[in-house]
């Protein structure tokens, strides 16, 4: 997952409270199926795991927390066997 909210190399310190539809996170083939919150989010964001349909559009939000994530160009489903 690439985070693009922030020129800089550190962690953008986020107030919880603050409306967070301004992040936007791309995604690849090796993070589907998408989930939100990811592995990595801060403990304080954490809400109930949502899987998101990406693949349809190539962008979806997340209805908890307003993270925006967008599928990167090229990106295809990943095979899976049945």
């Amino acid at each position: 997952m690439t985070q693009t909210t922030s020129s800089h190399d550190k962690p953008l310190d986020i107030d919880p409270q603050s409306d967070l539809t301004a992040t936007r996170i791309t995604i690849t083939e090796k993070e589907l199926p998408l989930h939100c919150p990811g592995s990595k989010s801060p403990l304080w964001s954490m809400h109930p795991r949502v899987y998101l349909d990406i693949l349809t559009t190539g962008s979806v939000e997340c209805p908890y927390c307003g993270v925006h994530y967008d599928l990167e160009p090229g990106t295809k489903a990943p095979d899976h066997p049945h």
